[in-house]
């Protein structure tokens, strides 16, 4: 029997391993074309509705407006794990080719520092909304919802990050390549 338990731990750990990896390797991919899709779906229905029918929906220009910033904002922790974020290279060249990866590293570092300060603020706004109790004009959403792309979205912009910096401490100790 004890056998038979350690399997079955061993399984449900195999299992979780492999839903953490797919989260880690799809999560923002995979929200980001759910809510691409979404948004691209509500506004073609609105274009029918509105030149079709001649008559509009009152709550698809708000829905896509607000997908469109969750969506930007998932897009950001998009960059940041594929480490493709704006990085001025003539700027990063004036440095000594030694010096380089140490300056690239300190640049996730201060994105880091900037993506804590996003949630951190973030989180203060999305209170104050939770307070308010404010509403959407047109779908009556608690406006908090709204509020909570950046501090969703910089949360897992941190995690990606924090990833990045040990992949590029990992490759500068093993004397290889630090761009991904």
């Amino acid at each position: 029997i004890q056998k038979y338990s350690i399997i079955l731990l061993v399984q449900e750990r195999v299992k979780l391993l492999k839903i953490l990896k797919l989260l880690d390797e799809k999560l923002e991919l995979g929200i980001a074309v759910v809510l691409m899709s979404l948004m691209t779906i509500i506004i073609f229905i609105q274009v029918i509705m509105r030149y079709v029918m001649q008559n509009s929906l009152s709550w698809s220009e708000e829905l896509a407006r607000y997908l469109f910033i969750w969506l930007t904002y998932i897009g950001i922790s998009y960059g940041a794990k594929k480490m493709q974020h704006i990085k001025i290279e003539a700027a990063l060249k004036l440095f000594p080719k030694k010096m380089r990866p140490i300056i690239v590293i300190i640049g996730d570092v201060l994105f880091l520092g900037f993506s804590l300060f996003i949630i951190y603020t973030s989180y203060i706004v999305v209170q104050r909304q939770i307070d308010l109790g404010q509403t959407s004009p047109a779908m009556h959403v608690p406006i908090w919802i709204i509020y909570a792309a950046p501090l969703v979205g910089f949360v897992l912009t941190s995690i990606r990050q924090i990833q990045t910096l040990i992949y590029r401490i990992n490759q500068l100790k093993e004397g290889g390549d630090i761009d991904g």
